[in-house]
C-alpha cells in the first residue's frame, strides 16, 4: 500500500528573536538609548533546526512544557512567522485556530469584522459572502452581529472567530488549545466541528496541554523541549517518556 501523501513537511526550521538584554520601561527611554546606540541586544534561540511531517488525514500532537516553542512553531508554519532558517511546505489550504479574531477591530460591528478577519485569512469578499449566514448561525451571535466588537465578551469574539476560521473544509487545521474558551455547549458545538473535518480527511497539527486529549486523537506526537526535537513518534511512547521527566 502506497504511503499517503505529506500535507505538511517542516524542514530543519530554526528561529531566533532579538532581544534587549536590558529592560526598558518606556519608549522615551529607548528612543534616546537607540540614538545614543546604548542598547544591548540578545539572541533567543525560540526553535532549533526542527524537523517533522503530517501525512494526509493524520491528526498529529505537539506537547512539551511552557517555553518550549510549540506555537511559535505554529506561527511558523502558519505563515506568521518566517523562520530565521528551514522551509515549511505546505500542500493545500490551512485554517488556523492559533489566534482566534486576531486583526479585529473592536470600533466595527461584528458583522464587518467577519469581512475583516475573513479577507486577512485570505478569503474572497464573494465566498465570505456566501458564508455568512452559515458564520453568523454557528457562532449563536444573532442578536450581537451589528454590535461594537468592544463591547463583546472574549468568549463572543472566539466564537467568531472559530466560526470564520472553520467556514471552510481545509486541509490542514492548526489546533492551539484554542477549544479551552468559551462555555461547554459550545466547546462541544467547536470539537464536533473538528471532528467533522477530521473525519473528511482534514490533516490537523494540535498542540494542547491535555494530554489526554492528545492521546485520544493523535497517533503520533512529536515532543519539544526548550525549541529542540526531543522525541517524536508513537503518542502512548512518547507521552510515557514526556511523564518520567515532568514528574
Amino acid at each position: 500500500m502506497q504511503e499517503p501523501k505529506c500535507t505538511l513537511e517542516v524542514r530543519n526550521v530554526s528561529m531566533e528573536f532579538r532581544i534587549t538584554s536590558e529592560k526598558i520601561t518606556s519608549l522615551k527611554e529607548m528612543f534616546i538609548k537607540q540614538l545614543k546606540r546604548q542598547i544591548e541586544y540578545k539572541t533567543l534561540r525560540a526553535l532549533d533546526n526542527v524537523s517533522f511531517e503530517v501525512k494526509k488525514g493524520e491528526v498529529f500532537g505537539i506537547i512539551g512544557l511552557n517555553g518550549a516553542g510549540k506555537s511559535t512553531l505554529l506561527k511558523i508554519v502558519s505563515g506568521i512567522l518566517k523562520p530565521t532558517s528551514g522551509e515549511v511546505i505546505c500542500r493545500g489550504t490551512i485554517a488556523p485556530l492559533i489566534e482566534l479574531g486576531a486583526g479585529f477591530n473592536g470600533q466595527l460591528s461584528g458583522l464587518e469584522n467577519i469581512y475583516l478577519n475573513g479577507l486577512l485569512l485570505g478569503f474572497s469578499k464573494k465566498f465570505i459572502h456566501e458564508k455568512l449566514d452559515e458564520i453568523i448561525a454557528f457562532s449563536e451571535l444573532e442578536e450581537f452581529i451589528h454590535m461594537p466588537l468592544k463591547n463583546y465578551s472574549s468568549g463572543m469574539k472566539a466564537r467568531l472567530g472559530f466560526s470564520i476560521a472553520t467556514c471552510v473544509q481545509p486541509d490542514l487545521l492548526i489546533v492551539d488549545e484554542v477549544l479551552a474558551v468559551g462555555d461547554i455547549k459550545f466547546r462541544e458545538k467547536c470539537e464536533n466541528r473538528i471532528q467533522s473535518m477530521i473525519d473528511s480527511g482534514t490533516s490537523v497539527l494540535l498542540v494542547s496541554h491535555s494530554l489526554s486529549q492528545i492521546k485520544k486523537l493523535c497517533k503520533r506526537v512529536l515532543w519539544l523541549d526548550r525549541g529542540k526535537v526531543k522525541a517524536i513518534g508513537e503518542t502512548e511512547r512518547i507521552i510515557k517518556e514526556y511523564h518520567k521527566t515532568t514528574k
